[in-house]
């Protein structure tokens, strides 16, 4: 198994449980609110395993500045994948989402300069295919072509941002550690998310329902899956980091992608939502590629 394969794996398994406590915690209480929990969450354990180490803040400057910027990215990524889990069907927002992986390829070869093995390529290519086929439906052959249900928009929104914090993480992981910098971005992400829920609770301006607004009764159970997604998300992300810091980055950031599979099962199985053709061959894409990418 190439060198970042598991630790990607391990972010990816992680993550797709992820998502399902992100639309559970999100239909009962809200996106935004939920978001905010998570990663407040996330970030008090990332404080404590920072102590427990003996980890401080990085001190480069720049390393500071990449560090926030991307961690204020990854905040309106995590708003608008949390905000598509909750208007859209779990078993479609998740893998388009997981499309991220694809893109990080192709940002990875094209702003970093990393090379894959033939078999490799063709691996990400199918692999890629296949997260963007459980998205899709075919209505009167290829012109009737659409993404299937709501939140595909937000989808796109996310998988995009995740791409960029992917590669974008990579330099300053390489420059001062995967722990540093994970703290700074968690910082920045918290404070942005709470700094949006203050302004979006108090001003409530034009389109703030979308962020706030619940299709079910506000609940402990929706706290305790906000809190639970926390949770995941930052042992995922521990995982993804340390692979950053080990393996080149289009391997870890495919490899991470794969989470939706956790999640179509759960929607499939426990959440009774049906997966059309198109879906079933996306996920066994998904499936061929991760194994055309771990043989060499």
């Amino acid at each position: 198994m190439p060198l970042g394969l598991d630790y990607g794996l391990i972010a990816a398994l992680c993550w797709g449980s992820t998502d399902v406590m992100g639309a559970i915690g999100s239909r009962r209480f809200g996106s935004l609110r939920v978001v905010a929990i998570a990663q407040l969450t996330s970030l008090v354990i990332a404080v404590a395993v920072a102590i427990a180490l003996g980890v401080r803040v990085p001190t480069d400057p720049l390393v500071i500045a990449a560090s926030a910027v991307f961690g204020m990215m990854a905040a309106g990524a995590y708003l608008s994948f949390f905000t598509a889990l909750r208007i859209g069907p779990l078993a479609v927002v998740s893998p388009v989402v997981a499309a991220y992986g694809g893109l990080t390829v192709v940002l990875a070869v094209v702003l970093r300069g990393e090379t894959l093995l033939p078999l490799q390529a063709v691996g990400a290519a199918v692999a890629t295919l296949g997260v963007i086929f459980t998205g899709i439906v075919f209505d009167g052959g290829w012109r009737g072509t659409r993404f299937v249900g709501p939140g595909v928009a937000f989808s796109l929104v996310a998988l995009t941002l995740f791409a960029l914090v992917t590669v974008g993480m990579a330099t300053p992981i390489g420059i001062a550690g995967w722990l540093p910098v994970l703290l700074i971005s968690r910082i920045a992400n918290a404070g942005s998310i709470w700094a949006v829920l203050a302004v979006v609770t108090l001003v409530r301006p034009r389109g703030s329902d979308t962020l706030l607004a619940a299709s079910a009764p506000r609940s402990w159970r929706g706290i305790a899956a906000a809190g639970l997604a926390g949770i995941l998300d930052i042992i995922g992300f521990i995982a993804f980091a340390i692979g950053l810091e080990l393996a080149p980055t289009w391997i870890v950031g495919l490899a991470s992608s794969f989470g939706p599979v956790v999640a179509v099962i759960v929607a499939v199985a426990i959440w009774g939502e049906r997966l059309r053709p198109a879906q079933w061959l996306g996920l066994a894409g998904i499936g061929v590629g991760l194994v055309a990418v771990a043989l060499p």
